[in-house]
């Protein structure tokens, strides 16, 4: 299985993402300097794309066919309605339930079988999550000292309204789809559009 291996910081900073948004603490201290260069409009658009694929942790193939599903969906914009399938892939959801640290880790906790969706397994991070779905890791693990210490990390974090999360528990319901407002992350899906549609 193909996977992003490369330093997480450095790709943030040529990508111009706070490390937040990844679900790390981390500070970069040094800055990127493009010396001056204009950014072309083909790059100010590929670079969009680069954004929402790193910081969702989604490869080019997945992510060109997350975007033609999009595009196909009768409500809605192309751009909006990506954002909101990717939004909605377990993996993500688990991370904003707080649930991992990070997204890597929430994708690997799923597919290590962790997870149950409405009380079945599912172990594929690109499951797609509807509303009404309960979340919840599986009993055996829920008191492993792995949980605890994710707790730890992330229980200031805010849960977006668009869910529901029980720490205790460890449970969550997805409440309804997101809209494109109740997503915080810093991507302009138009670029993303016009990139495709080229």
């Amino acid at each position: 299985m193909a996977r992003d291996m490369g330093p997480v910081l450095k790709r943030c900073r040529s990508l111009g993402i706070e490390p937040a948004y990844l679900g790390i603490d981390k500070k970069s201290n040094r800055s990127f300097a493009r010396a001056g260069k204009k950014t072309s409009e083909y790059g100010l658009q590929l670079r969009e794309k680069q954004k929402a694929k790193f910081i969702y942790g989604v490869l080019e193939k997945p992510f060109r066919n997350t975007y033609a599903k999009a595009s196909k969906m009768k409500t809605g914009t192309a751009g909006e309605n990506l954002l909101i399938l990717l939004e909605c892939r377990l993996d993500n959801v688990l991370f904003r339930l707080g649930f991992g640290r990070t997204r890597k880790e929430t994708r690997q906790i799923v597919s290590h079988k962790h997870v149950l969706v409405n009380g079945v397994c599912v172990n594929i991070p690109s499951y797609k999550v509807k509303a009404g779905d309960k979340i919840e890791i599986k009993e055996k693990f829920k008191n492993t000292q792995r949980y605890k210490d994710i707790l730890e990390v992330t229980g200031g974090r805010t849960v977006p309204a668009w869910l529901e999360a029980d720490h205790e528990t460890l449970t969550g319901i997805v409440k309804e789809v997101p809209t494109r407002d109740q997503i915080d992350v810093p991507v302009n899906e138009m670029l993303i559009v016009e990139l495709y549609s080229k």
